[in-house]
């Protein structure tokens, strides 16, 4: 199993502790979904968020998070029943790893769980890695969130998506429409004004450079269960204009460009970014209603 992680790994140019840090998170998160897939996970739940862009459809950025929605509604749904069939997946490709279940004061619908491994203890055993490994301290680790919506907003769509590695597996997620609606709800509903995610305005522009349609349907489901708008309140093409047109004006991309060139080969690409650029490139935007 250790020669196919390591081929994985031969396939991306790494030169840098950050690259192989970056790839070796990048496998985790598809050994954790072959272990989830073993597990029947995708019977109850489907993948979506920026890793689900990146795993599935090549966006050209790194990402953090295993994102889930459950289905359907499920308040009894408990995500640690499958810590341990990720574990052993990871530990069947040479991963000595723990995954944990996020403890929260305040229950609400997300469960989060953590998968935790040590970063220089999986670079030694790439022999290319072995020189930089030396560089990292020894207790320095390796972090993917995994998070499920046990409350989901609904009016989506699912499709199921062969992944190839480490072996071929098919998962449930959701359609491109539908992850476009979800990013959107995320670029128009984020409240942290001095931490803005440049991640989602990176992903904005793949959705649009691609031609991606924005599932209407289900970006008003989420509006409404956030409480955004009101469940009689109109949302059509021209409102969702209005929507983005405003957070475009009001957003500081210099910060955004801070927070997603770690997650970037090439970030020269961000030099455009500025409110004239993403004030044209909404100009693209296309509405799914179906």
């Amino acid at each position: 199993m250790r020669n196919v992680i390591i081929d994985m790994i031969n396939q991306k140019n790494c030169r840098s502790v950050m690259d192989y840090t970056n790839t070796l998170k990048e496998i985790i998160q598809q050994i954790a979904l072959l272990g989830l897939w073993r597990s029947k996970f995708f019977e109850h739940a489907a993948f979506y968020g920026g890793t689900a862009l990146r795993i599935l459809y090549g966006l050209d950025r790194f990402s953090e998070d295993l994102d889930f929605s459950l289905l359907s509604e499920n308040p009894n749904f408990k995500l640690d029943s499958y810590n341990q069939a990720v574990q052993e997946e990871l530990a069947s490709f040479g991963f000595n790893s723990s995954v944990t279940v996020k403890e929260k004061k305040i229950r609400t619908a997300i469960q989060s769980a953590f998968i935790k491994t040590n970063t220089k203890e999986q670079l030694f055993t790439i022999e290319a890695a072995r020189p930089l490994s030396a560089a990292l301290h020894h207790q320095q680790t390796i972090h993917v969130k995994m998070e499920v919506d046990t409350n989901p907003p609904g009016e989506f769509k699912t499709e199921a998506k062969l992944i190839l590695k480490p072996i071929p597996f098919s998962i449930n997620t959701f359609t491109q429409p539908c992850l476009f609606s979800g990013k959107m709800h995320a670029i128009l509903c984020r409240g942290w004004a001095n931490r803005i995610k440049g991640r989602d305005w990176y992903d904005l522009i793949w959705y649009l450079s691609n031609k991606i349609p924005l599932n209407l349907n289900h970006l008003r489901a989420r509006l409404i269960q956030s409480g955004h708008i009101k469940q009689d309140d109109i949302l059509g093409e021209k409102e969702i204009r209005i929507l983005i047109t405003k957070k475009i004006n009001e957003t500081d991309f210099s910060l955004a460009k801070k927070d997603v060139s770690p997650f970037l080969t090439d970030i020269s690409r961000l030099d455009i970014w500025s409110i004239p650029f993403f004030l044209e490139l909404i100009k693209d935007l296309t509405i799914e209603i179906a």
